[in-house]
């Protein structure tokens, strides 16, 4: 058995219309979901998974869906060759919410553009909630996708990480593997 939290205003989007989300990720993963909407809390009842990836799937679909992902890109994460990376912006500039807000502006861009461009570019799909930063991605442009968001936390110039991106993807496509 394991336990999970997500922010309560994300429970009713885990569940679904008419527990449909919860099903889906029950019937997918073998995972038993138990979940609290009041406190928050989901357990986990792990124990007729066959498939042990499985289980630790439906884990990052939940935590996907807690930090602000659509249940229909979350649950394209049981797909063997998609993963889900998670930063916390607090490991860049600590609790200072305004620092916070600069650093969530500079990924999402004016109108969004900058978030769009990256999600362009690494066919990746982003979501910015609260104080995290979440990537959904292929495990072929995975890499690429989190030294990007990195930078762009780090301070770059956006021009530079757009530059890396196209370098790194270009190199990826000509070379036909996975960049090994």
């Amino acid at each position: 058995m394991r336990y999970l939290r997500i922010p309560k205003e994300r429970i009713g989007v885990l569940i679904g219309t008419n527990g449909e989300t919860k099903q889906k990720i029950e019937q997918i993963s073998s995972v038993k979901l138990e979940i609290d909407s009041e406190e928050g809390e989901i357990s986990l009842d792990d124990r007729e998974v066959t498939d042990p990836v499985l289980g630790l799937k439906a884990e990052d679909v939940i935590r996907a869906i807690g930090r602000g992902f659509s249940p229909e890109h979350a649950l394209k994460i049981f797909d063997e060759e998609i993963e889900f990376f998670l930063f916390d912006i607090y490991d860049y500039v600590g609790k200072k919410e305004n620092h916070v807000s600069r650093l969530k502006s500079r990924i999402i861009g004016r109108d969004g553009k900058t978030k769009q461009v990256m999600e362009r570019l690494t066919g990746a799909h982003i979501s910015i909630y609260g104080h995290t930063v979440g990537i959904i991605s292929d495990l072929e442009f995975m890499d690429v996708t989190k030294k990007a968001i990195d930078m762009m936390l780090s301070g770059s110039k956006h021009f530079k990480v757009y530059r890396y991106i196209e370098r790194e993807i270009k190199k990826i496509k000509t070379s036909g593997s996975m960049g090994f």
